[in-house]
């Protein structure tokens, strides 16, 4: 049968779809890789690649055989941890990945509760778009993922951790709220294309992706960037209710003309077969009773799509 390297070979090489690219991550040579799962094929009896198409594609044995092979490493990993448990050196490596719109107000929020409850993990964490953790997921190089629902796919746990209002930085406006028809008239701020704040802000607010009302525009990935271009040159831009806690000034609550608030789900995603779950679920937890709130009433929850 082949071996654990051939397969883990098999796997960057179907995630980089280059031979090249994939031989660097393995530190190997490139004929080095080629040779092994040119074997892997051989001993399987079938190609697992389809070496006539740019970039790289796996025939629908690869296809078959490709969850197959993730498990196996995924259980080949639960051996080396026992060992090095055994061993008494064992350290757990948490690889997490969150929206930036989310990133924002948990990180400095939930960091040192984080270390305190998890001494002995190793927690990464990295910045990522939605699109991004999904693929992320799929590739298994992070083991969670905190983004904005709904996400339906079998292959992953849901887990809801908080609902939050979607709320407008429009400092110029006096009043505690705005109805949705007020901002039609205002300069909207944007985040910038593929952000699922912006999405669920064009939905919710009728606006067109591209509509400016101004010749000048700018659109940007920072809330902290898109407020200070709102206090200095007008209009308004959203930003998500535990973002708006942080002291400053000027966000009002938008509903629309049948009184409803707009609201995003934050959820948490996960393999189905983690051997990671006691040290997630106490990341997950802690979120919970952060943000954990009872349910409003009349929020609309927006999809990020």
């Amino acid at each position: 049968m082949i071996s654990i390297q051939q397969i883990q070979y098999i796997l960057t090489l179907n995630e980089e779809k280059q031979f090249q690219r994939a031989s660097e991550l393995c530190f190997v040579t490139q004929p080095t890789l080629s040779m092994q799962v040119k074997k892997a094929e051989e001993t399987l009896g079938a190609p697992i690649f389809d070496r006539s198409r740019n970039p790289l594609k796996l025939t629908a044995f690869g296809e078959e055989l490709l969850p197959i092979f993730k498990d196996v490493i995924s259980e080949y990993e639960k051996i080396e941890r026992a060992v090095q448990k055994k061993e008494g050196v064992f350290r757990e490596e948490i690889r997490m990945a969150v929206i930036p719109t989310i990133s924002s107000y948990m990180l400095p929020d939930m960091y040192a509760k984080w270390r305190e409850y998890l001494p002995n993990v190793q927690l990464t964490i990295e910045e990522m778009k939605t699109e991004e953790i999904l693929i992320a997921l799929e590739n298994r190089k992070i083991d969670i993922g905190i983004l904005a629902g709904p996400v339906a796919n079998s292959k992953w746990r849901t887990i809801p951790l908080f609902q939050e209002e979607i709320k407008a930085f429009f400092p110029s406006l006096k009043k505690k709220g705005v109805k949705v028809e007020e901002l039609m008239n205002e300069h909207p701020w944007l985040l910038t294309q593929g952000n699922c704040l912006r999405t669920q802000m064009v939905h919710f607010c009728a606006l067109k992706s591209t509509e400016s009302q101004d010749d000048w525009d700018y659109e940007g990935g920072s809330i902290d960037l898109l407020e200070k271009m709102v206090e200095l040159h007008g209009g308004y831009t959203i930003v998500p209710e535990f973002y708006a806690k942080g002291g400053k000034k000027g966000y009002k609550r938008i509903t629309s003309s049948t009184g409803e608030i707009p609201a995003r789900e934050v959820i948490a995603l996960i393999p189905n077969k983690s051997s990671k779950w006691e040290y997630l679920e106490a990341i997950i937890r802690r979120v919970q009773l952060k943000y954990g709130e009872k349910s409003k009433k009349n929020l609309s929850i927006l999809s990020w799509k």
